[in-house]
């Protein structure tokens, strides 16, 4: 019987080994990648065959995300017209194991022919891909952890990881930070985190508000017509005095001198949270109504009167976190 789990176990421990043996022999050609690529006034355009291939396209993306404009080319593609897809500002990253890949090769002449710069990533500098890079990041492994040592398993991971180590290195290089990330995944959590505001999410229509004098009877009608569980009570001039929720319905059902024809105001709770500035953050927002333990809060102006209300469960939709 095959113990699967010590199978396992020993493919992950390969190839770890073989990224850790990398990371001991890495020398400055990973410094003349990142210069190569930050100087390039166009795009970087990265190329490869079959497996190289498929991490060409998640390198491509993951540099694309973290301020390298890039994108990925296939060789055959190439060939075959996309090849001025490459402009004379760009750079290529080209991707091999062997070096040898037909396809890949067979464009590397014309690539060089129009003075694009090439960065390449094979095993061995000897290789013919070696020998047309202007930068060579080596991707050597001891053995594959596939038991036939045929499959390509830890050398796409090695590969997979140089090229993460290439984006890493070129944000450092950029000064890239967690607003520019945001700027490329506006709808990712940090984007929302970053750039929903307030204002985006607020409802600002048909707001279920009140005269203070309102009789709780009838403020009962509005709580059910604006499907808020609240509405909200202002004085004779528009300025907000006071919130009437679902809770405080239910905690006035329990005074003894409960009558539907009190006003409002008796069972409101008065002086609520408030928010002045609807340019806040959602998510500033949100933090500041979990630490109130509130579901809504008003948003007013400098006067007091409310522009919109903001519900908890706005922002939980929206995906601010």
């Amino acid at each position: 019987m095959n113990n699967y789990q010590q199978i396992a176990k020993e493919v992950l421990m390969l190839e770890a080994k073989e990224l850790l043996a990398t990371a001991q022999t890495l020398g400055e050609e990973m410094e003349a990648a990142v210069l190569l690529v930050a100087a390039t006034q166009g795009k970087l355009v990265v190329t490869g065959v079959g497996k190289s291939g498929l991490i060409g396209a998640k390198i491509a993306a993951t540099l694309a995300s973290t301020g390298t404009s890039s994108f990925f080319l296939h060789p055959t593609e190439a060939m075959h017209g996309d090849l001025g897809m490459i402009g004379k500002d760009d750079a290529v990253l080209a991707i091999s194991y062997s070096g040898e890949s037909e396809e890949l090769v067979r464009i590397l002449p014309h690539i060089k022919r129009l003075n694009i710069p090439l960065v390449g990533m094979a095993r061995a500098k000897n290789t013919t891909l070696g020998r047309y890079s202007d930068v060579f990041l080596p991707v050597h492994v001891e053995k594959e952890a596939c038991p036939l040592d045929a499959a390509p398993t830890c050398s796409t991971t090695l590969t997979l990881a140089l090229g993460d180590a290439l984006a890493v290195c070129l944000m450092k290089h950029r000064n890239f930070q967690k607003e520019d990330f945001a700027s490329f995944h506006p709808g990712g959590a940090l984007g929302k985190r970053l750039f929903v505001r307030v204002s985006d999410l607020m409802r600002k229509d048909s707001l279920p508000i009140i005269s203070e004098n309102t009789l709780l009877k009838d403020a009962i009608t509005v709580m059910s017509e604006g499907r808020l569980g609240s509405v909200m009570l202002v004085d004779s001039e528009g300025k907000l005095t006071a919130i009437l929720s679902d809770g405080d319905l239910r905690r006035a059902l329990m005074h003894k001198d409960f009558s539907l024809e009190n006003a409002s105001l008796c069972y409101a709770t008065k002086n609520p949270k408030t928010f002045t500035n609807e340019n806040m953050l959602a998510s500033d927002a949100l933090a500041l109504i979990e630490s109130y333990k509130i579901q809504l809060v008003v948003i007013t102006d400098s006067h007091s009167r409310p522009l919109g209300v903001l519900h908890i469960h706005d922002l939980v939709e929206a995906g601010i976190q």
